[in-house]
């Protein structure tokens, strides 16, 4: 068995290991030597590796997709994990396992296709199950299908990715739909097989994950047509209005046009596929980007495909400076107090008596008051 494998390098530590080359660049020094910066991988993930020395007697001895073996020191950079390679040697696909170098799917494929075909069996609209039976009939496409990564990096990048996103959402899908009642679970079903399915031939995944040609030229969606419309053309009888919203779904799954759909989801399996394919993606992304970060703290670095950093809710939670207390734990604090001491007792004083006012006399008279009083009584 392969050893160590990219997730227990330690750093620091001198080993000998062999990987697969994801890409090689030749970059030069400020002395105009040459460098090597790489990326090995293995199944359980990949490593930048930079090769500083004696690059000349090995730069041209391998090339992308090569094993090789080499011998280096795991380092922290910038917290993230580097390799520096002191010696490094081609090595042949015989002196290797592949199960070792590619990621794949933690479960059985072969049990995933079958659960994949039980499902179509009990589609009840005759005319899409026979769309699926037919498609999954040819064994060209499904020896693709049961191997095909759902993406190259972002989620599910793995072989059997795209069999195990596909089925994730048929489990969604069958939960989701029943709540809202104008959605057609046959449909629904449909537009999720489907909705990836030109992934078979926009991806190589030989060996490590890359774009085809027509993948660059064309992407997923216009291949997924272009599959969908092959197989219908053997089928004068389908429906033209339910191929068309099986192509409305396919083209409209991304969401939004700045995402790459050529249209919005216009009904309501469309924005139902949508929102699914988002949600199960998104979660197959922070999983993934949680397993590989190295930084210490409560938060990773920042994660690109998701736009922010993730929190640690793990790390977070053993952080906490103490535990909080509980509505019944301070309810059972409250009752347990002691009441107050009582509060001695003291005899009624009387009440001060209160002052009486003193008589009032009248005002001296005044020489205004005079005249005043003269003009009041020469009126009477």
């Amino acid at each position: 068995m392969k050893s160590p494998y990219v997730d227990g390098l330690v750093p620091n530590e001198l080993v000998t290991a062999h990987f697969l080359v994801l890409s090689k660049e030749i970059r030069q020094k400020k002395t105009g030597e040459p460098y090597l910066s790489l990326y090995l991988a293995d199944r359980t993930g990949e490593v930048e590796a930079k090769m500083w020395d004696s690059v000349a007697e090995v730069m041209d001895t391998f090339e992308r997709d090569d094993f090789v073996k080499v011998k280096g020191v795991a380092q922290l950079y910038q917290s993230r994990t580097q390799f520096t390679i002191h010696r490094l040697k081609r090595i042949e696909d015989n002196e290797v396992d592949f199960a070792d170098y590619f990621p794949c799917s933690q479960r059985d494929i072969e049990q995933m296709f079958s659960e994949l075909q039980e499902i179509i069996a009990g589609v009840g609209n005759p005319h899409l199950r026979g769309l699926l039976t037919a498609l999954f009939a040819d064994p060209a496409l499904v020896e693709r299908y049961k191997i095909a990564p759902a993406a190259k990096s972002i989620h599910h990048a793995y072989r059997g990715g795209l069999l195990e996103h596909v089925l994730s959402l048929l489990k969604l899908a069958k939960i989701v739909a029943p709540h809202y009642k104008e959605v057609d679970l046959d449909l629904m079903v449909a537009g999720v097989v489907l909705h990836d399915i030109g992934k078979v031939e926009e991806l190589r995944y030989e060996r490590s994950f890359s774009y085809s040609s027509e993948g660059q030229l064309l992407g997923h969606i216009i291949i997924g047509l272009r599959i969908l419309g092959d197989k219908l053309a053997s089928m004068p009888d389908f429906p033209p209005r339910l191929r068309t919203l099986l192509e409305h779904m396919l083209i409209s799954h991304h969401g939004e046009l700045e995402f790459g759909s050529p249209k919005v989801p216009q009904f309501a399996e469309a924005l139902l596929l949508h929102h699914l394919d988002n949600l199960d993606s998104k979660m197959e992304a922070m999983k993934n980007a949680l397993r590989r970060d190295t930084q210490d703290g409560e938060f990773t670095g920042w994660v690109n495909s998701l736009e922010r950093s993730l929190l640690r809710k793990e790390r977070y939670l053993a952080n906490a400076p103490s535990a909080p207390v509980t509505v019944a734990e301070a309810s059972a604090s409250t009752v347990s107090k002691p009441p107050p001491p009582p509060t001695p007792s003291v005899a009624p004083q009387p009440a001060p008596a209160r002052p009486e006012r003193p008589e009032r006399r009248p005002a001296a008279p005044t020489l205004f008051g005079e005249k005043l009083q003269a003009v009041l009584d020469t009126r009477k």
